[in-house]
């Protein structure tokens, strides 16, 4: 079936640029036209298909590709699941496909769902009962809708289920992750609007903490001492912004925004010596897991996939100036799709900046008689996410030399549980009597390398002591060691501080001016990878988080480290399947998928708000220039460097000039 077109392709469109309100109201209307959406549908993900390679590289003779959205789509009342493609261009079905619940897993947990649990639990009598025998009302309690993972429990499979906590709020204002309500979950079966099951073991006293942490009683009095901070930029930032496509100072690229990604950095290029030159194809962070590590009945299910159960770009915040963000700020507002189809911009979702970073470079020299300096700055595209308890922030930052950096900040509240003793080894006592249990918050950034082309490969690199020998007779010698990883089967790798590793990627194609292979190094951060047992549930499903380093062939449909459907999926989906056709990477074109993350073990500190705490890694230019690229960076002003005590001349030395 094909329908007269309701939206036109745009000649000027470029087909990276982000899902529009329009194109998203033209999707529903045609999902509906071809009978896929009725008035119980709900849509759990709509976003954009990028085009193959070879239409975005001007191999496709000028066509302009299709728009096609990818759409999943529940149906409550039939229990169905739908995975469809639809072309907005052609205003046709592409695919489309019913999951199946026991082998699929089920589609991403929906906003709706977070008050629908509350709703079931308040009519069962069983919750009730169990909130009477605690002295409460289902009125005094808020439930964490929290997703259900794979487990042993019975008569769950094929079941589209949320686990509740429930926490008691004492007013409309108070933080109820004060007063969680310990000994008691429910398994609701949100299909069915039922409980499935329900774990009571009786009550626990309910800790009786303030954590209302903008009240004077917790925070005490406001600081006066605090002078301001102004940022100016009075001739305006350095970078440009034509729809998309964002410039700044040798560096340009498109900025994609995806309900369940997030920040999306597309065909990232640095301009130097008259050359435009590729480094990234697609750089994301396809996928974030965080795992508990509490054994108790209550939570030893407990394991969030932030992206792919609760999609961290659909829980984007509105960011505010001054507060979010400081300094000559770009905004720009996203758009998604909320559970009914229809557009949902987040004004101000993405914020655009650039920051000064320290010194880029310094040097006085005796010999000479020169004293220079040059300060970096870096771009920052970033953008904020709540999930329940949590707050992120993903940052990336370009800089001036041609490094990029991805940051992730932590914050907002622990998850928090009643403390069955005070030495309880799985736990920290944050306050009398409350509890957060040790977890962990694991990401992985999917990065789709094209380093001066599609032929790249990956070395890794260790540092090699050496012994005393006659060639060394101090022991001072040592080198790197340098290893091809040539197949998808011997490139899943995990970071050695004690051996300095790190991961070259580059391009045998492209030499530089010494005769060697142009090149960018990944420096992860050595942190733990995933901390449970190796033939656990979330193992199985979270198996990218095992390893800090996987490598795979591209593939345009693998898209997210654990996989198209996480919620509830029994394991093994993403990376383990990807890994495991072995393909041939050595100068192919492939995706380099890194792990990083926190393990925490919270502190008193981290109550009653956690101050942010930071994950990231880097990725420098290694052979990609032929020396220094920045040395054309001119000395700032010599008013900036030194305070207004030093006099008219307090500053020139400091610059050099």
């Amino acid at each position: 079936m094909t329908l007269q077109p309701t939206i036109q392709p745009d000649p000027g469109q470029h087909p990276l640029e982000q899902l529009s309100a329009e194109e998203i109201v033209v999707s529903r209307k045609l999902l509906a036209a071809f009978g896929l959406v009725s008035d119980h549908t709900r849509f759990a993900y709509l976003g954009i298909v990028e085009p193959p390679k070879n239409e975005l590289y001007g191999d496709s003779d000028g066509v302009v590709p299709n728009r096609v959205v990818r759409a999943m789509l529940w149906n409550p009342g039939a229990a169905a699941s739908l995975d469809v493609q639809l072309s907005l261009t052609e205003q046709k079905l592409v695919s489309q496909r019913e999951l199946d619940p026991a082998v699929d897993g089920q589609l991403p947990v929906m906003v709706e769902e977070f008050d629908l649990i509350e709703t079931v639990l308040q009519a069962d009598p069983q919750w009730v009962a169990a909130l009477a025998s605690r002295g409460l009302k289902p009125d005094q309690v808020r439930v964490a809708p929290l997703s259900a993972g794979v487990f042993e429990y019975p008569d769950e499979s094929g079941k589209r289920l949320l686990r509740g906590l429930g926490f008691r709020q004492d007013h409309a204002q108070d933080h109820a992750w004060a007063h969680p309500i310990d000994g008691l979950v429910a398994f609701v079966d949100i299909e069915n609007r039922c409980v499935n099951h329900l774990l009571d073991d009786g009550p626990v006293p309910v800790p009786e903490i303030n954590g209302n942490f903008t009240d004077p009683a917790v925070c005490g009095e406001l600081r006066t001492d605090l002078k301001p901070i102004e940022i100016s930029q009075p001739e305006g930032s350095s970078f440009t912004m034509e729809g998309n496509l964002l410039s700044w100072l040798g560096w340009d690229l498109r900025i994609g925004f995806d309900a369940r990604e997030g920040l999306v950095l597309h065909q990232l290029h640095f301009n130097h010596d008259g050359r435009r030159r590729p480094v990234i194809h697609r750089a994301s962070i396809s996928e974030m897991v965080v795992p508990y590590g509490d054994p108790a009945p209550y939570r030893n299910w407990q394991n969030y996939f932030d992206s792919g159960e609760y999609l961290v770009g659909r829980a984007a915040n509105s960011l505010e100036l001054g507060c979010d963000c400081l300094g000559e700020i770009t905004y720009l507002s996203p758009v998604v799709a909320d559970d009914f189809g229809n557009p949902r911009a987040i004004p101000n979702g993405i914020c655009i900046h650039e920051e000064d970073a320290g010194i880029l470079w310094k040097h006085t020299d005796d010999w000479a008689g020169s004293s220079e300096v040059r300060r970096n700055r870096r771009l920052v595209v970033s953008f904020f996410t709540t999930v329940g308890n949590y707050d992120y922030g993903f940052y990336w930052y370009l800089y001036l030399d041609g490094v990029v950096e991805f940051e992730a900040k932590a914050t907002g509240i622990v998850f928090t549980a009643a403390l069955p003793e005070k030495d309880y080894p799985f736990a920290t006592e944050v306050a009398p009597g409350l509890g957060a249990p040790v977890h962990q918050h694991l990401f992985n950034a999917r990065l789709d390398m094209f380093i001066d082309g599609p032929k790249n490969r990956v070395e890794e690199l260790d540092l090699v002591r050496l012994p005393k020998s006659p060639g060394n007779p101090h022991g001072n010698a040592f080198t790197r060691q340098s290893t091809i990883l040539a197949r998808e089967s011997t490139a899943i790798r995990d970071a050695d501080g004690s051996k300095g590793r790190v991961w070259q990627i580059s391009n045998p194609d492209s030499l530089n001016y010494l005769g060697r292979p142009v090149g960018y190094t990944l420096y992860p951060e050595n942190n733990p990878t995933l901390a449970m047992a190796d033939d656990s549930s979330i193992a199985a499903r979270a198996a990218f988080a095992q390893h800090h380093l996987w490598v795979t062939r591209h593939a345009a449909e693998e898209r997210y480290a654990a996989g198209d459907f996480v919620n509830q999926h029994p394991g093994g989906a993403g990376l383990p399947a990807y890994a495991a056709q072995d393909r041939d990477i050595d100068g192919q074109d492939i995706v380099v998928w890194h792990s990083f993350g926190l393990t925490h073990f919270p502190r008193p500190e981290d109550w009653p708000i956690m101050p942010v705490d930071t994950t990231g890694f880097t990725l420098k230019p290694h052979g990609f220039f032929d020396a220094n690229p920045t040395l054309n960076i001119p000395p700032s002003a010599s008013g900036h460097c030194a305070s207004p005590e030093a006099g008219p001349s307090g500053g020139k030395e400091c610059c050099g000039h």
